[in-house]
């Protein structure tokens, strides 16, 4: 049985098809505490060719500010890895997405880990995409409601003890 939470609308501050440079510039104008923050950033500098070395250095400035919404507390910020769209009709099974998206989700798992910060690996869900089409949004790219019930199940219970700590 699940336990139900009260909380408040959540706040998005990332916009479809962000890289980590647009989110930097963007969340300078956000000024609030948050009581649970979560970062999931990364494909759009992977799909647009952008260094990884700049993405490293702006994943670790995100996680930082993160952790500032977070009132400092980094037990109240969680990573979500960046899903694998070489798993949907639009990728078509490209083995070379999947192994730039297993670099770029190095970089942040190690970032994460190395800060202190809960990691969730939802990759090998989205790698489900091909075999299960109801994973995959209409869209034929995007990870559909579907999907995202089973990365929060991956997730629910830990990230739920913490905010109730």
């Amino acid at each position: 049985a699940k336990t139900e939470l009260n909380i408040a609308t959540p706040r998005v501050i990332a916009k479809t098809g962000w890289r980590t440079d647009e989110l930097l510039d963007s969340i300078t104008v956000v000024k609030e505490q948050y009581d649970l923050v979560s970062l999931l950033i990364g494909v759009n500098n992977q799909y647009q060719g952008k260094p990884i070395e700049e993405y490293e250095i702006e994943f670790e400035e995100l996680l930082q500010t993160a952790i500032n919404f977070a009132g400092g507390k980094k037990e109240n910020v969680f990573v979500v890895s960046i899903p694998d769209y070489a798993f949907t009709p639009f990728g078509n099974g490209n083995p070379s997405i999947s192994q730039e998206i297993d670099n770029f989700n190095l970089v942040n798992e190690a970032i994460t880990d190395s800060i202190g910060v809960s990691y969730f690996d939802i990759t090998p869900i989205s790698r489900e995409g091909l075999d299960k089409p109801e994973l995959v949004a209409s869209d034929n790219l995007h990870p559909s409601g579907i999907q995202y019930s089973r990365w929060v199940e991956l997730f629910y219970d830990e990230v739920k003890l913490k905010v109730n700590d």
